[in-house]
């Protein structure tokens, strides 16, 4: 595939634009004209939800659809704000560019920096003087509150690490993983439910921790955890139809053959 110019890009952009502009214009459409940025922000989500599955497929056709989808969305949500008299799409690309330069000095600036987490380093560095100048109260401001918890309490447990509040290494959090899971398991014999929630909630960001420093994503591991498991499931399922059953038929103990038998076809 040859490379797009520039020129094609610009093209293809401003029919995109166009076509919003012609969706909210007056001969536009009913349901587009009566939307606002808050009604837009839960498909927003959900577009972005769909652009991650179709990147984990490896389908580039999906791929190129959901990061159309998204596009949409962004040059929609802009010209919805643009309508208010707030700002436009060249505002929007402006302000990106100008924070990607003053985030990467090391490229667009002067300053050296040789690796990756001297990168990560610095990157924090500038974020912390922009808080500064934003007025923000807290470096937790900017982390969204509607993020799923998971990736929340990802974000969360890191910016406060590079903050330097951190005092365990993965040994210490492991060990107060399972200091929580013995309390846990306790509650739970004595069934306080109320508190096991409370206790297992806080094993869950102990759990986060540990995944941090070890350099993994949680919500990326949970993911696919999840996707193993509805695979080996399907596979279960379709190994019980074949005998003419339905699932609900099968004895505890021969779902238990089938599933180490799934698990084998699913590794």
């Amino acid at each position: 595939m040859e490379d797009t110019t520039l020129n094609q890009i610009q093209s293809a952009l401003a029919e995109l634009y166009r076509l919003v502009n012609t969706l909210r214009g007056d001969n536009g459409c009913p349901w587009d004209k009566k939307q606002t940025p808050e009604t837009v922000g839960i498909y927003l989500i959900e577009e972005v939800f769909e652009l991650v599955d179709a990147i984990e497929s490896g389908n580039s056709d999906q791929i190129c659809e959901e990061l159309g989808d998204l596009l949409f969305h962004i040059l929609f949500v802009a010209r919805m704000f643009q309508e208010r008299g707030k700002f436009d799409l060249s505002d929007v690309a402006q302000t990106i560019t100008a924070k990607m330069i003053r985030r990467h000095p090391h490229v667009f600036g002067e300053k050296n920096i040789n690796s990756s987490e001297e990168v990560i380093q610095n990157w924090h560095k500038i974020k912390l003087d922009e808080k500064k100048a934003s007025g923000r109260q807290s470096l937790l401001d900017s982390v969204p509150p509607r993020l799923p918890a998971l990736i929340r309490a990802f974000r969360i447990s890191d910016r406060v690490a590079k903050s330097g509040f951190e005092w365990m290494d993965i040994a210490g959090n492991l060990q107060d993983a399972t200091d929580l899971l013995d309390r846990l398991q306790i509650v739970l014999r004595n069934q306080v439910i109320n508190f096991s929630a409370g206790q297992f909630g806080d094993l869950l960001f102990s759990l986060v921790n540990i995944a941090r420093l070890a350099k993994i994503h949680p919500e990326s591991v949970l993911a696919g955890s999840v996707k193993k498991f509805e695979l080996r499931f399907k596979k279960m399922e379709k190994l019980v139809a074949e005998s003419k059953r339905e699932l609900s038929e099968v004895t505890l103990e021969e779902k238990a053959l089938i599933w180490d038998k799934a698990q084998k076809m699913v590794p």
